[in-house]
């Protein structure tokens, strides 16, 4: 295949580095993550890439003003900032081959056309490269639905499981909001692309969940588990738990992390934060957990607004974030 846009549905990113050649003896995050363009001739072999990075510019279908949209790019520019070298874990993610594809393409006004092409562009990517881990920077949480959505419709004999982290359900009725950022798992259950026992959910707390939405969780058979609950038990424990259990019922594990499920001290660019959520470093260790499963193959990050943020802190939580999965992921292939 030759080293361009292999689908239409993808715009090169709107920003991008130029890698040196030679690469650096240390290397940087921006050094490391290749890019697709228009503009590039050398062919890429896909049996050698391990993971693929998608970006989904769409804020307009959050409840809160947010400047989602904008998060894709804040995070590549942010990468400079970070070595692929983990010193707690002594792993180097330059063993992970992760090309960058370009975000997909957003239709001005219209929102379900955005969200169509979020679906075909996942099936899409399930297409032209199946083996390779699917890394989807967002976007407001509405993406979610889509993207599974476009999993099963390329795997449809598959049965998916879904490990969110996040402060809330987003279980709010579809009749009264529409396919936003509050209602992606109840789209995902009404439309029979997940069980409701398929979903756990860790990190919800305080006063941010009406009655009646866990009341849905416990109706449709949500796994769920509370901030509180899970740090008397270890976060760590609780992650391994939840994909324990899921592993024994479902084929694939797709994992999305909101970035409102740290605490708004912490993430003040999550326009959703709260008092009370999680520390980073917990996160961090969560999503490097997961990465080391072999049941976990797709993941996306949202609902970061970099407008908001204050000297970056959310967009390099995020950039962590992303890196601890990858390193989870070198330990998995190790």
């Amino acid at each position: 295949m030759e080293h361009r846009y292999p689908y239409p549905l993808l715009n090169p990113p709107r920003f991008r580095w130029n890698r040196p050649d030679p690469l650096p003896e240390d290397l940087s995050v921006h050094h490391w993550i290749e890019t697709l363009s228009e503009a590039d001739r050398e062919p890429v072999d896909w049996s050698e890439v391990d993971v693929t990075l998608l970006g989904v510019p769409l804020s307009r279908s959050s409840i809160s003003a947010s400047g989602a949209s904008e998060t894709p790019d804040a995070l590549r520019r942010a990468w400079k900032g970070f070595a692929t070298y983990n010193l707690e874990e002594e792993v180097d993610l330059n063993a992970l081959r992760v090309v960058d594809l370009g975000d997909v393409k957003q239709h001005v006004t219209d929102i379900a056309v955005c969200h169509r092409n979020i679906t075909e562009a996942m099936v899409a990517m399930r297409t032209h490269h199946p083996h390779t881990l699917p890394f989807t920077m967002g976007g407001d949480h509405s993406i979610t639905a889509m993207l599974i959505k476009g999993w099963k419709k390329a795997h449809p004999e598959e049965r998916i499981g879904l490990l969110q982290l996040d402060t809330h359900f987003d279980l709010r009725s579809l009749e009264a909001d529409g396919p936003t950022n509050g209602t992606p798992v109840r789209n995902l259950i009404e439309s029979g692309t997940l069980r409701g026992e398929d979903v756990w959910n860790i990190g919800l707390h305080g006063f941010f969940n009406a009655r009646s939405l866990k009341t849905y969780a416990d109706q449709a058979g949500i796994r769920y588990v509370t901030l509180k609950k899970a740090r008397k038990q270890g976060v760590d424990a609780t992650i391994r738990e939840a994909i324990a259990a899921l592993s024994q019922q479902v084929d694939t594990i797709y994992l999305t992390v909101d970035m409102d499920v740290l605490d708004m001290g912490l993430a003040p660019g999550a326009p959703a934060a709260t008092p009370g959520g999680m520390r980073t470093e917990e996160l961090f260790e969560a999503v490097r957990i997961a990465g080391t499963y072999p049941k976990v193959q797709a993941m996306d990050l949202v609902c970061l607004d970099p407008l908001r943020d204050v000297r970056e802190a959310s967009v390099k939580a995020g950039v962590h974030v992303m890196l601890s999965f990858l390193t989870g992921l070198v330990q998995r292939k190790g």
